[in-house]
């Protein structure tokens, strides 16, 4: 799926289709560079799965931990990790495999512990307040 979004204006019904499309997946993988829009896409997907907390990157404490209408949110950052055993210390496989919607940011810094099954989201700048976002069931 391929959705375009010209203004954050477009961000919530980008993240309504986002979560209908995903279905039952709870994995959420995102990809992008710096300053590319993940943490506020993820900031807009926390919203649209009922979380009324504010939602902030989790660049220092590696997750947050959101309370959505129906299901615990967890947001994680490894931008920050110097190695995959970082991930296995803060006990990782609790999380992903908790039922509860994971958020992951800088994935690519844990490659050998994704599971098998996630959505895997690609943010493409396109222009100054334009992002392509491509979302791929894997």
């Amino acid at each position: 799926m391929l959705l375009n979004a010209t203004s954050t204006a477009q961000l919530p019904s980008a993240a309504a289709e986002i979560v209908s499309f995903s279905a039952n997946e709870r994995i959420f993988l995102f990809y992008g560079d710096m300053g590319a829009g993940k943490t506020t896409l993820i900031k807009t997907l926390c919203e649209c799965l009922g979380t009324t907390e504010t939602v902030t990157s989790p660049t220092f404490s590696i997750v947050n931990e959101y309370i959505g209408a129906k299901n615990r949110i967890f947001h994680f950052d490894f931008y920050r990790l110097k190695n995959e055993s970082e991930a296995l210390d803060m006990g990782y496989e609790e999380y992903f495999y908790s039922d509860a919607y994971c958020f992951i940011e800088w994935p690519e810094k844990i490659p050998n512990l994704l599971p098998d099954h996630y959505v895997k989201i690609q943010i493409s700048v396109t222009g100054s307040s334009s992002r392509q976002i491509l979302v791929e069931k894997i």
